[in-house]
């Protein structure tokens, strides 16, 4: 079956008696595909039959798919032409593990980040309604993505549509980690309750079969907002908002979907099919872990077993044992995760402290505000996201947090280039938006025993302070310069003269590489590990300019507003004469690949980093002549 699709709409010329065949030929596809490359596995195994049953009632690329979040649209890939393209799949050139517009026209969102669906299909349908286009537009949200407090923003907004919109809600009960919170538990009710169709129609019957006054009690409750679906599902949740509501239904029987997205797009305005979905399905090893296979690396496909060993700690795991041991001497010791326990290493404190970790959904925004209300009750929040993710939340860590100076401690995982999950994840962006804020303390470690005493002196700091340390293995270099984290410092490793480079966090193993380098051929150049971002060691940078002409910065984060931008300005304010070399990312997107090949790309791999050294002491050479 899966010879048959080629190109948009091939699904159509399947017959419906052979697509639970096409259904499981995807199943094994994506996971032989996936074992090899790596990528998003549960989720897209558990909205096979979702996808062909949209597919089949839609008309690509005319009308629109928006994917929350978009790590479970291999199967939507598919069945648009590119399953030849999923044996680069996220590796560099490659195809991209999330939709992308110049990718295909059937993608109608690049997505990445989650709850945003329902806006950006809003969007579409208020501009299709007032150019009088004809298309359909399908939002598809997971029930962790509802979590966010954008996608009510969003259905509140669409409740005043009087056209078409459809929202298919794809509930598997879990975001990357299980779901928490109150939409959970209301959604867990409609899950566990019969489904409300059959009895609304048993309930009429017995109702009609009283003598006189049954067949007026049911027209009654019709007409009013007591209706015999808010009887058996009470609240009714997204018809209060002004949303219909259509299902449960199985999310694994296409004929049951189908026929409820064709009644769906007969509706008026906006309607919320509600589909219930298992994240993993066809795999048993996703089923049982699919927390682990939401994200996964190459795997044996017999046993479900990570292809790469694992020998050296990541910084994940640095910070995990690390606030471990901090939450047995801090009893006011607290964490926050934005339903990434398990990613951002708080699982561990939560077992051990599970009334000291708050696992707040997929809801950044109110992490922060939430850790601001913590520090004013007295006790230390830590807040454990990605980089990527924190961007959600600079309006509240701005005012809500550096405006009051809290002393709220930020873990930043995934820093810098993360590689195959491509521009949205990327945390290019942190000393940008951190180092503009007032009161905020920015660190970065260069290895792992210096994230172990960042997080220490975090903890015991005062006022906002951040970590923000990369993805993969923690480095294991430089270990015998390990002294006291104070407050503003960097460090000195070596002690040269003319040439300084300073490096930030994840770069210093690059710049060690760099410094050996030029001392072998003869240079004698300073090696300064920076430490503190923000406040700038200004004393460091005095007593170097005395006798160093050339500054190098490098760092993991975009040029604009980064550490080099810094020490240009004030270098330029009070040591004019010195020349400041910036070496940072591009003031642009960085694309999926090998974090080692992309940093070859920006100009951060150590040979493009000597030689744009070299290409600057060349020009201070012939500045000099000349002068």
């Amino acid at each position: 079956m899966l010879e048959k699709i080629n190109k948009p709409n091939d699904i159509h010329k399947i017959a419906l008696a052979d697509f639970p065949e096409l259904a499981a030929e995807i199943r094994q596809f994506l996971i032989r595909s996936v074992s090899h490359t790596g990528g998003h596995l549960a989720s897209n195994l558990g909205v096979v039959e979702l996808t062909l049953a949209l597919h089949n009632v839609l008309d690509l690329p005319q009308d629109k798919i928006i994917w929350d979040v978009g790590h479970q649209a291999y199967t939507h890939k598919i069945l648009t032409g590119r399953k030849d393209g999923f044996a680069n799949l996220r590796k560099e050139g490659g195809m991209s593990g999330f939709p992308k517009r110049k990718e295909s026209d059937c993608d109608s969102f690049d997505a990445g980040h989650s709850s945003n669906s329902i806006s950006a299909g809003l969007g579409y349908v208020r501009a299709r309604d007032l150019q009088g286009q004809n298309y359909r537009v399908v939002s598809v949200i997971g029930d962790g993505s509802l979590t966010g407090g954008m996608a009510y923003e969003a259905m509140n907004n669409a409740a005043e549509l009087k056209t078409n919109f459809i929202i298919v809600l794809n509930d598997n009960n879990m975001s990357i980690s299980k779901n928490v919170g109150g939409i959970s538990s209301y959604l867990s009710a409609l899950r566990t309750a019969e489904a409300y169709t059959g009895m609304k129609m048993n309930t009429t019957k017995a109702l009609k079969k009283i003598p006189k006054v049954g067949p007026a009690i049911v027209d009654t409750m019709r007409k009013t907002k007591s209706s015999i679906k808010q009887l058996i599902i009470p609240g009714m949740f997204f018809e209060n908002m002004g949303i219909t509501y259509l299902g449960p239904v199985d999310g694994h029987n296409m004929r049951q979907m189908m026929r409820l997205f064709n009644e769906a797009k007969r509706v008026e305005g906006p309607v919320l099919v509600h589909v219930l979905t298992e994240k993993g399905r066809g795999y048993t090893p996703a089923c049982v872990h699919p927390d682990r296979f939401h994200g996964t690396g190459p795997f044996d496909i017999k046993t479900g077993k990570s292809l790469s060993e694992k020998k050296i700690p990541t910084y994940t795991d640095v910070f995990s044992e690390t606030m471990a041991a901090l939450g047995k001497e801090q009893k006011k010791l607290v964490g926050i995760t934005a339903a990434m326990p398990d990613g951002t290493g708080l699982k561990k404190f939560g077992k051990l402290f599970p009334e000291r970790l708050f696992d707040v959904g997929i809801a950044e925004e109110h992490a922060v505000s939430f850790a601001a209300g913590l520090a004013l009750g007295g006790v230390t929040p830590v807040v454990a996201i990605y980089s990527s993710f924190l961007q959600r939340a600079v309006d509240q860590i701005l005012h809500d947090v550096c405006m009051q100076n809290l002393h709220v401690v930020f873990a930043i995982d995934r820093a810098g280039l993360v590689g195959a999950d491509g521009e949205t994840h990327q945390g290019c962006f942190d000393l940008s938006y951190l180092t503009m804020m007032p009161n905020m303390t920015v660190m970065a470690p260069k290895n792992q025993w210096e994230l172990e005493k960042m997080l220490e002196f975090a903890v015991c700091a005062a006022g906002p302070c951040a970590i923000r340390y990369p993805r993969g293995n923690a480095y294991q270099g430089l270990k015998e310069f390990n002294g006291p984290i104070q407050y503003g410092k960097s460090e000195v490793i070596s002690r040269g003269s003319k040439t300084v480079i300073l490096s930030v966090g994840s770069m210093t193993a690059v710049c060690e590489q760099v410094f050996h380098e030029m001392k072998d051929r003869g240079d004698d150049p300073t090696f300064v590990n920076v430490r503190f971002v923000k406040p700038l060691d200004t004393a460091l940078l005095d007593e170097l300019a005395k006798d160093h002409s050339l500054f190098v910065t490098v760092e993991e984060n975009v040029k604009n507003g980064g550490f080099g931008e810094h020490v240009a300005s004030y270098m330029e304010a009070c040591h004019p004469n010195t020349r400041v070399l910036s070496l940072a990312i591009w003031n642009r997107f960085v694309e999926h690949g090998e974090v080692d090949s992309l940093r070859a790309r920006v100009g951060l791999s150590p040979v493009e980093i000597l030689s744009a050294i070299d290409n600057e002491l060349s020009e201070e050479n012939g500045y000099e002549e000349v002068k």
